[in-house]
């Protein structure tokens, strides 16, 4: 179905802007469609932005930043400590939202909710994350020091599958270090960003500091070339990331671009068997396989080839459904255009000559005929080349591949160009140490199938995964967000003030 309309079908509730501080109603002529992927029942609408609507954004968010910078690092802190708080007491609420717009089940999309909450909390600790350095008399009588400096107005890019926690990974370390912001979720599924950008409110957010438009490849683009606009934050597909990250920086920007991924996990034979292929079905298949970080394919080396068969039987143990139903593990692809190119991705395996070992489509869902269900898939035999290798399927597919060793295993993954995360599954330190010694990927999990880090570090992807040198949340997001200033400074009194010094020595 096309998802952008301009006039609409039925009476529906339409998703707001936030500009301001005020929730106001587009005048856009472009609207799409919010709809719920197990039902195909349309929930709203959302508008895609004008550039007035764009401008008028960012000259709030601009204005709000002269009086929001010179704020007291206390008094930021304490609205995070206090939305955090409306966060933890609306859980259910926001995962009910974020379960009918984008289909995962209810426990996943608390799983959502929490992760971005951990950095609201961490955020809340930026009296201790936003400290420079001293060197005191690094000369005679002169002291240098550094100040961590908010940048102005930021802008994040946030992708359909984690409508929550990647917006919460942005805009609250963004607007603790002193920025102010503007967000574009993903017009996709943005009503529970919106609800949690409400919640922002309550806690204290002043007006024009935390600012948000909707829209699609118009509005990112005038985001990237805003003159006004300091730093991009982005996560989401590869195509879109690097046109984000080369169209942001040509305009000066600085800009973070977190992006696709090809995620493989080595399962060694010494390995604790039925542990390893639970993991492996949970990180392939939960989700629906719409995770940056899901493991998509696995190495399996030496005599842990013989567990095809387990882990098929694992995977048709899954229970396949709508995501409010109870028992649920895999919910629906987000969209009928995901559904389709899943779907068609599957038939390009079976094509190419890869074993078909479990065939996850047209899985029967009683009452939700309409949704874009496709269950737990499982390819072997899968080489570079085929399509469903070298592409990110995004979907509830797992491609096995074989190895005899781990030293082969090695070479496969590091000569995938993606480095989002990878794991290995063992009881030998020894294996453990040289995988992660040698393997050239950013997040590596050791018996931890979805390596990624919690928030007092920053997620680490590299190569063809990630654009920017520093990562979001954690302390490296405190630098991408702050400008380091540093001051040399040196103070007299009337019995060392004396002479005339026309060089640069300050001895």
């Amino acid at each position: 179905m096309d998802a952008t309309t301009t006039t609409p079908a039925t009476k529906v509730a339409t998703v707001k802007l936030l500009i301001g501080g005020e929730f106001v109603e587009s005048k856009t002529s472009e609207w799409r469609d919010v709809v719920n992927p197990a039902t195909q029942e349309v929930l709203a609408r959302v508008p895609f932005a004008t550039q007035a609507e764009v401008d008028a954004a960012v000259a709030c968010a601009q204005e709000a930043f002269k009086t929001w910078r010179k704020t007291a690092i206390g008094a930021r802190a304490r609205i995070f400590l206090k939305y955090q708080q409306l966060i933890r007491e609306h859980m259910g609420e926001l995962a009910a939202i974020l379960t009918a717009e984008q289909g995962k089940t209810l426990p996943d999309a608390e799983g959502d909710v929490f992760r971005g909450l951990e950095v609201v909390e961490h955020a809340a600790g930026i009296g201790n994350l936003q400290l420079g350095e001293l060197a005191n008399n690094v000369a005679n009588g002169v002291d240098t020091y550094t100040l961590l400096q908010p940048l102005g107005v930021c802008a994040g890019i946030t992708p359909f599958n984690f409508p929550a926690m990647i917006p919460l990974w942005m805009f609250p370390m963004a607007i603790v270090t002193g920025n102010t912001f503007v967000l574009k979720p993903s017009e996709q599924d943005p009503m529970v960003t919106m609800r949690l950008c409400e919640l922002a409110i309550e806690a204290g957010i002043p007006p024009g500091v935390l600012n948000v438009v909707h829209g699609g490849e118009a509005v990112v683009n005038a985001i990237c070339d805003h003159k006004n606009i300091k730093a991009i934050s982005f996560v989401g597909s590869t195509k879109v990331g690097t046109h984000v990250y080369n169209r942001a920086s040509l305009a000066g920007k600085r800009v973070q671009c977190m992006m696709g991924a090809k995620n493989h996990a080595i399962v060694m034979p010494d390995a604790h068997k039925d542990q390893s292929l639970n993991a492996l079905a949970g990180a392939s298949f939960g989700a629906a396989g719409q995770r940056c970080m899901a493991v998509s394919t696995a190495v399996l080396v030496g005599d842990a080839r013989k567990w095809i068969p387990d882990l098929v039987e694992k995977a048709k143990s899954l229970k396949v459904g709508a995501g409010t139903e109870k028992g649920v593990d895999v919910g629906p692809l987000v969209s009928c255009a995901a559904f389709d190119r899943v779907t068609a991705l599957i038939e390009r395996g079976v094509a190419e000559g890869a074993t078909l070992e479990l065939d996850g489509r047209k899985p029967n869902v009683p009452g939700y005929e309409k949704g874009n269900f496709v269950g737990p898939t499982i390819f072997s035999g899968v080489k570079p080349g085929m399509s469903i290798y070298d592409q990110e399927i995004f979907g509830p597919v797992l491609c096995l591949m074989d190895a005899e060793s781990i030293d082969e295993a090695i070479e496969i993954i590091n000569a995938n160009p993606n480095g989002n995360g990878t794991a290995i599954f063992t009881q030998s330190g020894a294996a453990a140490r040289r995988f992660q010694e040698d393997i050239d990927v950013g997040q590596v999990g050791i018996n931890v199938p979805i390596p990624v880090p919690v928030p007092m570090f920053s997620f680490t992807g590299s190569r063809a995964s990630k654009l920017g040198d520093l990562g979001p949340y954690g302390k490296q997001v405190v630098l991408f967000y702050t400008q380091t200033k540093t001051v040399t400074a040196r103070w007299f009194d009337d019995a060392t003030a004396h002479g005339l010094n026309t060089t640069i020595s300050l001895k």
